[in-house]
């Protein structure tokens, strides 16, 4: 029996450890909080938990060494280090990460050890580049070349259970939400890379429908251009990756930003009230705060961004409780004990591909490739879902001799993304294609 290592226990490994399980494979998970493990494991007899820690250098060598293979759920930070240990062990590596330069660095080293180490095997980056390159793949078949490309994800609440004035809950890694709004982005459109500095991320939005949903905002995730060369799309004039979110989010999360209220840098915030907390960020007397806000030049915030603010608690006269500490800390902790998904909620993964194709005999079409899911925290999330299943399914395709590369790479290859898509499907998750549309339906 083929032994799987999972490094972590977080809210979105409980479908892979079930789906690891059902096919037969020994699974161990090792993690700060036992207890969640072994929920997670639900006695199985081919599930063992380890309490571990990740300064815990000797134990996770011995771990990998004792392993047909290792999952890494682990912050993004921590993937080298086991990849470094699964070298040494000549045992392949599976992550849902984005693929860091030190992980890039490593594929030389992967080859002549003659493992993969398969990166951004999960939703967004994951399904989102396999059923991105099978359409690009197709295109090419047929004689054409991509002109366009829109990559748009969210992971929200259903559109029933969005209903704080930011339109949205957690229903995956909190702490990761909040600290993403800190980016900044670039992208390429018609032909000029945008770039999009990290105060200014949120006024860069746009509004697209999304059947069954409505209209949702759009803004820019991270670095798009390099997917030009990630998708072979040499001479694209447009790629754009964004993230979906109900109106509310962006608006807020862009006043946050402007005061300050998502800022790193430690200070004694004892005895301090959340009036006092925001006044003192926002440069204002604090007495009539909202007020006060909306005259201050520059800041221009919209009525539902002041609403969020009140709704959280911000605009309250509570004490904090904190002494040293962020105001990165503070808030995210604040909209953490406010906005997490219910058991009883649905939560959605929304996903929407957007290509223009040219062809040679001058011909043109948009082709669509969308998804819509939705899960609850009672059974598994959607987010949960479709992060775990796709890497999951990939681990058993590595260890049954499926997938035979050797090196660091990402699900873009018909050999790993085309059997995954169909194994999704069979599990319900599917995106719908729909091709010859008129040129008119591209995002403008």
């Amino acid at each position: 029996m083929k032994k799987v290592l999972i490094l972590g226990a977080g809210l979105v490994s409980k479908p892979m450890v079930e789906y690891l399980l059902d096919e037969g494979f020994e699974v161990i998970i090792a993690t700060r909080t036992v207890e969640k493990a072994d929920k997670l494991l639900g006695g199985h007899k081919n599930g063992r938990a380890i309490a571990w820690v990740m300064e815990d250098m000797e134990a996770l060598s011995g771990m990998v060494r004792d392993s047909d293979l290792t999952v890494s759920l682990l912050p993004y930070r921590f993937h080298v280090d086991v990849a470094k240990f699964c070298l040494k062990y000549r045992k392949p590596l599976v992550t849902t990460s984005y693929v860091s330069p030190a992980m890039q660095a490593l594929h030389d080293d992967a080859v002549k050890a003659g493992v993969i180490f398969l990166n951004e095997a999960g939703l967004d980056p994951g399904i989102d580049h396999m059923s991105a390159m099978r359409i690009i793949d197709n295109v090419r078949q047929r004689g054409g070349k991509i002109e366009e490309f829109y990559s748009l994800c969210g992971a929200l609440p259903a559109p029933e259970d969005a209903t704080n004035p930011l339109g949205y809950k957690f229903s995956w890694s909190p702490k990761g939400v909040v600290l993403a709004s800190r980016n900044g982005a670039t992208y390429l459109k018609h032909g000029k890379i945008v770039t999009i500095e990290p105060i200014n991320l949120f006024k860069a939005r746009f509004t697209h429908p999304f059947p069954g949903v409505g209209d949702l905002e759009v803004y820019p995730n991270r670095d798009s251009v390099s997917y030009v060369d990630v998708y072979g799309l040499k001479g694209i004039q447009t790629m754009y990756r964004g993230t979906f979110r109900f109106k509310g989010w962006c608006e807020t999360l862009d006043l946050m930003k402007a005061i300050g209220l998502i800022d790193d840098g430690d200070k004694d915030y004892s005895g301090m009230t959340y009036r006092q907390f925001v006044a003192e960020k926002a440069g204002v007397p604090g007495k009539d705060l909202k007020k006060e806000l909306k005259e201050k030049p520059g800041l221009n915030p919209s009525d539902r961004s002041l609403e969020a603010l009140e709704w959280l608690g911000l605009l309250s006269d509570t004490v904090m409780g904190y002494a040293v500490t962020s105001p990165y800390e503070i808030t995210s902790d604040l909209m953490i004990k406010k906005m997490w998904l219910n058991d009883n909620e649905r939560d959605m993964i929304v996903m929407q591909h957007l290509f223009l194709a040219t062809y040679h005999d001058g011909k043109s079409e948009v082709i669509s490739s969308r998804m819509l899911d939705f899960g609850t925290p009672a059974t598994n999330t959607s987010i949960a879902r479709t992060v775990a299943l796709p890497a999951a399914m990939a681990v058993k395709m590595i260890l049954t001799g499926k997938i035979l590369l050797h090196g660091v790479y990402r699900p873009i290859l018909p050999e790993i993304y085309n059997p995954i898509l169909d194994e999704l499907e069979a599990n319900g998750i599917k995106m719908e294609e729909e091709y010859g549309l008129p040129v008119d339906r591209m995002i403008k």
